[in-house]
């Protein structure tokens, strides 16, 4: 399993949101779900939430807050996503950067507070990051980082790729990792209704990445 440098994990949420954002804190929101413990679970549940809290970078918040709601799901939801950030075919650059994606189109502040930093340590250029996050058509990128772009943009809001997208992609990408960036997109797509759904945010006194979204 990769592991993520805690220490370089810090460093970069200092500077997640990028120029001219720094002052914008985390207000204080209402969860919808109560903060779970793991005090309230069940074994199963419990089992999850300690091997959650092994690589979460939010402990028992963000989605998983919503999630352990669901012992089983949770559990079975936690495989997806360990599979999906430490065992995919994808490159940790590529995979980060449809994360991303995911974040942006949802402004999901806690999707992006959590895997811009990650994005960065595997490789991806903080300009294309930023560019993403400001809502332009990243420039500079590589070509399979714009083929993600292409394949996660145009499916997401499009529903369908045309059939010069899918050579392009499958050439670029592979059979197996293409199907792997729409797994991780769909379930990104997943991850960031949850946090919708609980009213979840950043940890108290973060920077927001989307402040003009704070309610």
């Amino acid at each position: 399993m990769k592991t993520i440098d805690v220490v370089l994990l810090t460093t970069l949420l200092s500077a997640l949101v990028g120029p001219g954002a720094a002052m914008a804190q985390s207000p204080d929101v209402t969860k919808r779900f109560p903060q779970i413990t793991i005090n309230q679970l069940d074994p199963q549940g419990r089992a999850t939430a300690e091997e959650i809290m092994k690589i979460s970078s939010v402990g028992l918040g963000g989605p998983y807050n919503p999630m352990l709601r669901s012992p089983v799901m949770a559990e079975r939801l936690k495989r997806l996503l360990d599979y999906l950030r430490f065992n995919t075919s994808l490159p940790t650059r590529l995979n980060e950067f449809a994360i991303l994606i995911q974040a942006r189109l949802w402004t999901s502040q806690v999707e992006w507070y959590a895997h811009y930093p990650i994005a960065l340590k595997a490789g991806l250029p903080a300009s294309v990051a930023d560019d993403l996050k400001a809502n332009i058509r990243p420039r500079g990128m590589q070509p399979d980082e714009e083929v993600v772009y292409d394949v996660c943009m145009t499916m997401s809001t499009q529903h369908a790729i045309s059939d010069e997208l899918f050579q392009k992609a499958k050439t670029l990408l592979g059979e197996r990792q293409l199907v792997d960036l729409i797994a991780v997109s769909g379930t990104y797509v997943t991850v960031a209704m949850l946090l919708s759904l609980g009213n979840e945010s950043v940890p108290a006194g973060q920077p927001l990445p989307f402040p003009e979204a704070a309610k």
